[in-house]
C-alpha cells in the first residue's frame, strides 16, 4: 500500500475510531482494574473476528495478525489502558463517567489507534509481510507496572518480536506532528519510603523525646545536598521528597515521622548508587539523633532507550507520511515510561504523537483535569502506526 491508500484505508473508519475514543474516555478505570476496558476491547477484536488473548499479566490482551510470509519476522506493537485518579473538569459530552477517575494521559487515544491499525492489518493481509503482535498493556501509571506481569506470562515469546513500537501522545506538539528520541530518552523511577522513629513527648521536656522531627529534616537535607553534589554531568538526577507525616502536635514530638518522595536518573549504575547513598546516610543520621531509619526503596521502571536503528527507521518513515517539517527530535525528558521493561528486552522505539491545538485552546498538559486532544490525532496516530509498520 502506498501513503495515499494508507490515508484513505484509515479515513474510511475514521468516526468509528473516534467513537471508540469517546466511549474509552468515558469509561476509565485506575492501573490493575481494567476489567471493563479489557471486555470493550475484546467485544471489538471478536467482533471483527481477530483472534486474541486475553488476561495476560492481569487485564493485558495479546494477538497475532499474520500476513504473507508470517515468519519472516514479527513487530509487536504496544498501548496502554489505564487511566489515573484525576477529577476530570472538562466540558465535553464524553467526559469521565467515572468519578474521580479520568484518562488524562492519553491511553485512551492509544488504544484507540492500535485498534485502527489491528482492524486494518486484519483486511489487508496480503498487503504486508511478517506477523504484527499487538498488546494491549494494563497498568502503565502505578508500580510494579503491567508490562513486567505481562512479560511474565511470556507476552514477549512464540513468537519473540524483533522490534517494538509504542505510540503516545504529547501535547507540546501540535496535531499533525510527531517527535522520537535515539537512545536514553526517559528516566528511571524509584520511590522512596523513610520512616523515622524514636520516643514520643512532650516537646517541653526536651529529654523526655527524641527529635523525629528533626532526624527527619536532617536526613532529607543531607540526602539531597549529597546527591546532588556527587551527581554524575551529562544527565539531571531529580531527588524530590513530596510528603511528610509526623502526627505530632504544638506541644507533642511523634514517635514516628514518614516521608516519601521520588528518585530518577539516566544511568543505572549511577541509580544503584543512590540507592545505597540514601540508606547509608539516612540511618548515620537517625543514629546522631538518636533515632532509627528504616529505608524502603521500591524499585520502579528501567531507564528508557530507544534503540537506534529502530528510531531511524521510524524517523524516516514518519516524515514520509507526515512531512520532514513535522517530525522533531526530541530532549530527553525526567518523566518514567513502563515501556521501558519491553525495551530492555527487545529493540524497541517509544514515539510521540501530537495532539494539541493551540488555536482550539487544546493545550492543557498530560496528567491535568483538563486534559484533552485534537480527535484529528486518532486519524493521524493510527496511519503513522501503519504506515510504520507497512515499511519496517
Amino acid at each position: 500500500m502506498n501513503k495515499n491508500e494508507v490515508k484513505n484505508k484509515v479515513k474510511e473508519i475514521a468516526d468509528q475510531l473516534i467513537s471508540i475514543r469517546r466511549h474509552l474516555h468515558s469509561h476509565p478505570e485506575l492501573s490493575f482494574k481494567e476489567e471493563k476496558t479489557a471486555k470493550y476491547i475484546s467485544s471489538l477484536l471478536s467482533g471483527w473476528q481477530i483472534p486474541h488473548e486475553t488476561g495476560v499479566g492481569g487485564y493485558g490482551i495479546v494477538g497475532l495478525i499474520k500476513g504473507t510470509e508470517p515468519e519472516s519476522r514479527v513487530i509487536g506493537l504496544r498501548a496502554d489502558m489505564d487511566a489515573l485518579p484525576i477529577q476530570e473538569q472538562n466540558n465535553l459530552n464524553y467526559c469521565s463517567v467515572v468519578d474521580g477517575v479520568m484518562h488524562a494521559c492519553g491511553h485512551d487515544v492509544h488504544m484507540t489507534c492500535l485498534l485502527g491499525v489491528v482492524k486494518i492489518l486484519s483486511e489487508i493481509k496480503d498487503s504486508f509481510r511478517g506477523t504484527v503482535k499487538f498488546i494491549f498493556q494494563p497498568a502503565e501509571e502505578s508500580l510494579p507496572g503491567g508490562a513486567i506481569k505481562m512479560i511474565e506470562d511470556g507476552v514477549l515469546n512464540d513468537p519473540t518480536p524483533e522490534i517494538i513500537f509504542a505510540q503516545h501522545v504529547f501535547p507540546e506538539l501540535e496535531v499533525g506532528k510527531a517527535g522520537v528520541k535515539s537512545g536514553v530518552y526517559m528516566a528511571s523511577s524509584d520511590e522512596i519510603n523513610l520512616t523515622i522513629t524514636g520516643r514520643g513527648g512532650h516537646a517541653a521536656i526536651p529529654s523526655s523525646f527524641d527529635d523525629t522531627i528533626l532526624s527527619a529534616s536532617d536526613i532529607i537535607v543531607n540526602v539531597k545536598e549529597v546527591v546532588e553534589e556527587k551527581s554524575p554531568p551529562g544527565y539531571p538526577t531529580v531527588l524530590t521528597f513530596g510528603k511528610i507525616t509526623a502526627e505530632g502536635a504544638h506541644n507533642v514530638v511523634p514517635s514516628e515521622v514518614k516521608v516519601i518522595g521520588t528518585f530518577r536518573t539516566f544511568n543505572e549504575e549511577w541509580r544503584e548508587e543512590v540507592h545505597g547513598l540514601i540508606s547509608s546516610i539516612s540511618e548515620d543520621i537517625a543514629i546522631k539523633h538518636n533515632t532509627k531509619c528504616e529505608v524502603f526503596i521500591n524499585r520502579g521502571y528501567p531507564v528508557l532507550i530507544n534503540n537506534d536503528s529502530a528510531t531511524r527507521n521510524f524517523m524516516n518513515t514518519a516524515k514520509e507520511f507526515l512531512g520532514d517539517d513535522n517530525v522533531v527530535d526530541l530532549d530527553i525528558r525526567t518523566t518514567v515510561e513502563d515501556f521501558a521493561r519491553f525495551a530492555q528486552i527487545i529493540p524497541g522505539c517509544f514515539y510521540r504523537l501530537g495532539v494539541a491545538n493551540t488555536v482550539k485552546g487544546i493545550t492543557s498538559n498530560l496528567h491535568s483535569p483538563t486534559f484533552n486532544v485534537d480527535e484529528d490525532s486518532i486519524e493521524i496516530g493510527t496511519g503513522l502506526m501503519l504506515w510504520t509498520i507497512l515499511n519496517s
